[in-house]
């Protein structure tokens, strides 16, 4: 397919084409969630001028002081996705439970699951944020949705994608077949396909991980990054980059761009939480997209896509990337429990 001027409608209409396998209602329901990044990428630019700047008084279910642009986004997701039919119910990291689709509106047979806006600690600084979402086919001969309908494993995803908020407005979309970015066209108003079939390259010389916790990490984390750091005079006989954005889209826009590992391991300040990233509304669907991609996804000893998730806000030690550098921290993992 050529990427001239190929908009999203028209990309997810030959998929279907293609592929037979993106039914009406979930090209809908990936419409609407693209115009609702639309809505969030206009108030994001606005920034102070929107008044969209700074905290509330508020927290979420994670016990995070919510900002402002948090709650927009969260309702601008909400209000565009519940009326359309193709929805029986939604999840949010800013909300304490399911939001179930009201009875005044017709109901789909998908559920919706997103992190509204990721990185919020960069709103205010000016440094990329995005939108994380995943959808997935409600369980049939379930007349009342409920929150265990969510609490499928990340194998099961039907579509799922983010849309990074930085110089340009990018959405990152997979439906099974791969990977394809868009670009925001603003004066056209549209997503414009820029590249498909994306590749992670399978060796890398980058690593993204917050080295301020490096006291806390475990053994095998430890080891391999205490590796890389060593370069060509150490045991990988190579040097290699360190990048921390601090917030998970963008760290892994930059892995799906040109390669890398992301880690945000499990580590001792918090030992009886298996890590900090959220299964369900980030790392099943940053899994998802790496391993179309040609890239690898582990919580330090099993595939993420095949964790049976417990809750909706069930957390996860993750390192995502290059097939070669996750199996290698992997490995390591297995190593130090023998």
């Amino acid at each position: 397919m050529s990427t001239s001027r190929i908009s999203l409608t028209r990309y997810l209409i030959e998929q279907e084409r293609i592929h037979g396998t993106l039914p009406p209602q979930l090209r809908l329901l990936l419409e609407v969630v693209a115009r609702s990044c639309k809505s969030i990428s206009l108030s994001v630019t606005k920034g102070a001028l929107g008044d969209i700047l700074g905290a509330t008084k508020t927290e979420n279910i994670q016990g995070e002081v919510q900002k402002k642009l948090d709650i927009i986004a969260n309702e601008v997701l909400i209000e565009a996705n519940e009326w359309g039919g193709h929805l029986a119910a939604m999840a949010s990291e800013e909300m304490d439970s399911i939001h179930v689709i009201p009875n005044r509106y017709p109901q789909g047979e998908y559920l919706l699951l997103f992190d509204p806006l990721d990185g919020s600690s960069n709103i205010d600084v000016n440094v990329s944020i995005g939108t994380i979402f995943s959808v997935l086919k409600k369980p049939e001969n379930t007349p009342a949705v409920g929150e265990a309908d969510f609490l499928q494993p990340g194998s099961k995803q039907v579509a799922a994608g983010y849309c990074v908020y930085g110089p340009q407005t990018t959405l990152v979309l997979t439906v099974g077949n791969g990977v394809a970015m868009f670009t925001l066209d603003r004066e056209q108003g549209s997503f414009v396909l820029t590249q498909e079939n994306i590749q992670v390259p399978e060796d890398t010389q980058e690593f993204a991980i917050n080295m301020s916790n490096m006291r806390h990490w475990a053994a095998p984390v430890k080891r391999y990054v205490d590796e890389c750091l060593a370069g060509e005079e150490g045991v990988r006989e190579k040097n290699f980059n360190m990048r921390w954005i601090a917030s998970m889209v963008a760290d892994v826009h930059r892995i799906l761009t040109r390669g890398g590992v992301f880690m945000y391991p499990w580590d001792k300040r918090e030992p009886n939480k298996p890590g900090k990233l959220r299964l369900m509304y980030e790392a099943n669907p940053m899994s998802w997209l790496i391993e179309q991609a040609g890239g690898a996804a582990t919580n330090g000893q099993q595939r993420i896509l095949d964790l049976q998730p417990a809750g909706l806000h069930e957390r996860v030690s993750v390192i995502l990337g290059s097939k070669n550098e996750v199996a290698r921290v992997t490995r390591y993992h297995a190593e130090a429990v023998k």
